[in-house]
């Protein structure tokens, strides 16, 4: 009777563990339009749309290049779903006997690359090197207003202020006294 239950309970164990199952995960990405070389964290997946599997949940770069479209990347965060959260991740791929997808999808839509025109890009070009000829720095453009003030060099530890004067401190509190000024 010993020898028999014992040999249930083995086989019971037997055959759930070669019954678990398995979580499937995906990544798909599409575009609008379609065609575009699709990149997943810094490496290439195939043109859109496409699939590819991964391991781990959390933050995919994604970027999507396509002639006469700008190039586009994003950072796309993927939560673990409910079932695979410490701990019953295990439960889900150890004891489930059933095979658990995740599918994840992102969509994403081209923007049509800008066309400058010729001579605006070859003026553009020529100020550049008007600029560097006479050693001036051309602000990037969009990023500086004059209405910005200008940067005060930084001294060097021990220099005091940018006028010569020494750094302003006041003296510690004597002992037994407040710890910061308005306290004494």
């Amino acid at each position: 009777m010993r020898l028999q239950r014992s040999t249930i309970i083995v086989c019971a164990i037997a055959l759930s563990l070669a019954n678990t199952g398995c979580l499937r995960r995906r990544l798909t990405v599409r575009s609008n339009p379609p065609g575009a070389q699709v990149f997943v964290d810094d490496q290439e997946i195939g043109t859109t749309p496409c699939s590819a599997s991964f391991v781990y949940y959390g933050t995919r770069k994604v970027t999507l290049m396509k002639d006469g479209y700008r190039t586009e990347t994003l950072y796309q965060r993927i939560n673990p779903p409910w079932y695979e959260i410490t701990p019953l991740d295990f439960l889900s791929e150890n004891v489930v006997p059933t095979e658990l997808r995740d599918e994840r999808i992102v969509d994403v839509q081209l923007v049509p690359e800008e066309i400058v025109p010729q001579q605006k890009l070859l003026d553009r070009a020529q100020s550049l090197r008007d600029a560097a000829r006479t050693g001036t720095i051309t602000p990037m453009i969009g990023s500086v207003t004059d209405a910005t003030p200008p940067i005060q060099p930084l001294g060097y530890p021990g220099q005091g202020l940018p006028s010569g004067q020494p750094l302003p401190y006041e003296p510690l509190p004597a002992p037994g006294a407040g710890a910061f000024p308005a306290q004494r």
